[in-house]
């Protein structure tokens, strides 16, 4: 069955002045000429993105289309039309918003993350910026503590909404966030909290005991490079205990107090530093 909306595999069936008749057993899309790749014969398959043109016909391109139906995806708007908008889809047709489907009035030249899909009456290619319409509320498929895949879509007041895995909509909290993120970025992420009521807390940091022996000789090694002392301690900052060693306040805490206990580093407030044999006397 084709996919409208998607990339499918089909057979090249017959050539026309049009282009090229591509099928699936079943229905007939046309590969316009300007599409075909070179030594395309009738009988081979090929991969196209299909959609609807305006009189109603199948149409197929090889062009890269920037993300398919059920995708979540930053995209451009390029056009005003009657009563909304037009995204780049990275294709020559591009998609349609209503503004009905607007979060907050979209406007020419930005960007703004949105969610693709098909109109129930027609099939034609559609998009929306309501992203909480779309995304799935229950039945994760993770736990607490598995990497997944986030699309940051919007800041607020308590930190940066992100799709997960994209399917599900988590928060990444001001105080998880120590460099410089931006609405439309793509970024590797952890699930630190379920909540009972669903929701979704979010990290870029890994967490378990792991990610302390990774970080752990990460800061043996820094500490050997750096001549044995890192101005660095229990009263720094979040933010530069990131740009030194991209982890959180927490796991660094957690980390050089692992090494304590194994009487590798000496702490003090404002630095650590490795062991000596003087300091054992």
């Amino acid at each position: 069955m084709i996919e409208i909306g998607k990339y499918n595999e089909l057979r090249v069936l017959s050539k026309t002045e049009a282009g090229l008749n591509l099928t699936d057993g079943d229905k007939l899309v046309i590969l316009p000429y300007q599409y075909v790749p070179k030594g395309l014969e009738i009988g081979d398959n090929v991969n196209v993105f299909v959609y609807i043109q305006k009189d109603g016909r199948l149409t197929g391109t090889t062009q890269k289309a920037y993300a398919e139906v059920g995708d979540f995806a930053f995209l451009k708007v390029v056009a005003d039309g009657e009563d909304g908008t037009y995204i780049d889809l990275g294709i020559d047709k591009d998609v349609y918003v209503p503004a009905k489907e607007q979060k907050r009035p979209m406007q020419k030249g930005y960007k703004y993350v949105v969610y693709l899909y098909l109109d129930e009456t027609n099939e034609r290619l559609l998009a929306s910026s309501k992203l909480y319409d779309f995304v799935e509320e229950e039945d994760f498929d993770f736990e607490e503590g598995d990497e997944v895949s986030l699309l940051i879509t919007e800041e607020t007041d308590l930190g940066f909404n992100a799709i997960i895995n994209n399917t599900y909509i988590g928060l990444l909290y001001h105080n998880e966030v120590f460099d410089n993120i931006q609405v439309g970025e793509q970024r590797k992420g952890w699930i630190k909290k379920i909540r009972v009521e669903g929701k979704i807390d979010l990290t870029l940091q890994p967490s378990g005991y792991g990610h302390i022996l990774d970080s752990k000789e990460m800061i043996l090694a820094e500490l050997k490079k750096s001549g044995g002392v890192i101005e660095l301690g229990d009263k720094s900052s979040p933010e530069e205990i990131y740009h030194r060693f991209q982890i959180s306040k927490s796991a660094f805490k957690k980390t050089i107090g692992s090494l304590y206990k194994e009487r590798l580093i000496v702490l003090s407030d404002d630095s650590i530093r490795l062991l000596t044999d003087d300091d054992a006397e």
